[in-house]
């Protein structure tokens, strides 16, 4: 049980801290896609831990168990794991992290589910206000438009995926600014940032009391427009890319005094007019390689028993 403790304890300590040190970094504006995968080394890190300590929680509990998963082991290293001493929240704490994985795996399920029917009612409804022609054929990539007077432009996934933009937006963006709006509709499809947003708002949803998950959402949500932003931007240009942003949502009352659900664009319109200050590439390396080492920690942690014993 010491095993499973110091696990749990250093998820506990990874929620805590990492979420911390990421929002006091200066880098994760200016490299956006690093941050993405460093924030799910961190929360992969947390996810890890628990499972760990739920299998070595449930091998101290039930003989079955430790037997399937030991079946291989030599014998010094089972008695370095002390299964037989298993105290009365062994099966208890293995019960607990077991629920909460099924938990996680139902709330991913009806987050994917919701957004399936979303994006069938979506089609649904760009069939009837823009239905293809006679002899068209529906291929990936198309770009469909739709009659509305309001400026938006979207990636419609399903099968096949499509790429959606209004009668009002292309009145309003032209040229290179309508370019670099449907660029950054593209890098979302691309990097499939849908399920990103879908994982994320899955653990959120089903753990609301756990902030690491909260805050994964939210950053999640920002970050992958960040990212979107820098994709077209290195195709059209940072100016183009943030005059797009401007007459696509100036509309909504974005840029006025009252807060909107879309109050990040001003942020992002400032951020592509500022000059870029992106890391070295070194940099950007060392980070990635320091997040992907992350997650292997709890392994380390969890085989050290039985490396001991074979040493």
């Amino acid at each position: 049980m010491m095993l499973t403790a110091v696990l749990l304890l250093l998820g506990a300590l990874t929620a805590v801290t990492g979420p911390r040190l990421l929002a006091r970094a200066d880098w994760p504006d200016r490299e956006p896609v690093v941050a993405l995968w460093v924030w799910q080394c961190v929360v992969a890190t947390v996810l890890v831990c628990c499972a760990l300590s739920m299998t070595l929680s449930a091998a101290a509990a039930w003989h079955a168990v430790g037997g399937h998963l030991f079946a291989t082991a030599p014998r010094a290293v089972v008695e370095a794991y002390v299964l037989g001493t298993a105290g009365p929240w062994a099966a208890t704490t293995a019960l607990a992290l077991a629920c909460g994985g099924l938990w996680s795996a139902a709330m991913l399920l009806r987050e994917i589910g919701r957004a399936r029917a979303g994006h069938r009612r979506r089609r649904a409804d760009l069939l009837v206000r823009a239905p293809l022609l006679p002899g068209e054929v529906a291929v990936p990539g198309r770009l469909v438009v739709l009659e509305s007077e309001r400026p938006d432009a979207w990636w419609q996934p399903g099968v096949p995926p499509q790429l959606v933009v209004t009668t009002a937006a292309l009145l309003r963006l032209k040229g290179r600014r309508l370019d670099a709006v449907l660029a950054h509709e593209q890098g979302h499809a691309r990097a499939r940032h849908d399920w990103l947003l879908n994982c994320s708002s899955a653990l959120a949803d089903g753990f609301p009391q756990v902030p690491v998950f909260a805050a994964f959402r939210d950053e999640m949500h920002r970050l992958v427009e960040l990212a979107a932003d820098d994709t077209a931007s290195r195709r059209f240009g940072r100016l183009t890319t943030a005059l797009a942003l401007v007459e696509l949502n100036e509309h909504r009352g974005v840029f006025g005094p009252c807060p909107t659900p879309q109050a990040h664009v001003p942020a992002r319109v400032r951020r592509l007019l500022t000059p870029p200050d992106r890391l070295t590439a070194s940099r950007r390396l060392r980070l990635t390689a320091a997040a992907a080492l992350v997650p292997a920690m709890p392994v380390l942690v969890a085989f050290v028993p039985g490396l001991r014993a074979l040493g």
